[in-house]
């Protein structure tokens, strides 16, 4: 049994407009790294962090929190240090929390010898966005393990199901250089709706679904929409309505906000498209006169990996 392995953890857009909170993908193009290795001293220990800054101390950092709540539940009775090299920024929307919970305990699974599966490894990476958020949510941290589209259709008990995406799905997602906390992002949002956004609602999250399984883009094109969160959350992102206009006129099948924001994301057939896109998204933000990032990426069907 190896003693230390390096991983690939990938950032994720959480919420896919529709889906609060039980929809999300993975992305191939942009991630953390980590490598973590066995020790014979108990615990967690955060060895190093490069990239942002972030707390090192283990119950302060989501990647020490995670790797604890595993090892609770383990018969191991050593430890493990983690490195951790964050290419995902905080506060970005793209998940960047889930790639550090995510990360730590798939990598300490594999050291283990796999004894947890991909659902119990999101119960423990959920602790982290517990600390992160406030909120132990899984739409980020499942499609991380599990890879591609997935579902969270249960809570309580823990319920993910993995959807098949069509293979030209492509998402571009860009990041405008401002941070919006989940945890501040999550305390505008009303919580009760109107049965008649209910329906709507409900009735897109159905068409997304269907739409991924039958390959229909226009269907998966009509069903990415928001009633509820987007209206509140999109005031806390500059550029927002233009970005959206210009992306959808670009050739986007949908678009909206990834995760909490302020990363805005849009999907579309093909990487001619996804470029195209991208390039409508810049030049929104160029002539707002904020910074920005830019991805385009394929959908990831694999989630984290061995490197």
């Amino acid at each position: 049994m190896k003693n230390e392995i390096k991983v690939f953890c990938p950032a994720t857009i959480a919420n896919i407009s529709c889906g609060f909170d039980v929809l999300g993908l993975a992305l191939d193009a942009v991630g953390d790294e980590m490598v973590v290795r066995k020790t014979t001293q108990k615990g967690i220990r955060i060895v190093k962090l490069t990239g942002q800054d972030l707390p090192m101390e283990t119950h302060q950092n989501v990647a020490g929190v995670a790797g604890l709540a595993l090892l609770a539940e383990s018969d191991y009775d050593g430890g493990f240090e983690i490195e951790i090299y964050k290419k995902i920024k905080a506060g970005s929307g793209i998940g960047s929390s889930a790639a550090s919970s995510t990360g730590a305990v798939w990598a300490m699974n594999q050291l283990l010898n796999q004894p947890f599966s991909n659902l119990e490894l999101v119960k423990f990476a959920m602790e982290g966005e517990r600390l992160a958020s406030g909120v132990a949510h899984a739409d980020n941290v499942a499609p991380a393990l599990f890879g591609g589209f997935t579902l969270v259709r249960s809570y309580d008990p823990l319920d993910i199901v993995k959807i098949p995406n069509p293979e030209e799905l492509y998402a571009t997602v860009i990041h405008p250089q401002i941070e919006v906390k989940t945890s501040d992002s999550r305390r505008i949002l009303k919580t009760t709706i109107s049965l008649e956004d209910g329906i709507k609602q409900w009735g897109n999250v159905g068409g997304l679904i269907a739409g991924l399984f039958t390959n229909d883009y226009e269907l998966i094109g009509r069903s990415l929409v928001d009633h509820i969160v987007e209206p509140i959350r999109s005031i806390l992102i500059p550029g927002f309505d233009k970005v959206k206009e210009e992306a959808i006129n670009a050739g986007a099948l949908g678009c909206g906000i990834s995760g909490s924001g302020p990363s805005i994301f849009a999907l579309s057939k093909g990487a001619e498209n996804a470029d195209k896109i991208a390039d409508a998204m810049r030049k929104v933000y160029q002539k707002i006169g904020i910074e920005y990032d830019v991805h385009v990426s394929k959908i990831n069907a694999e989630g984290i990996r061995e490197l």
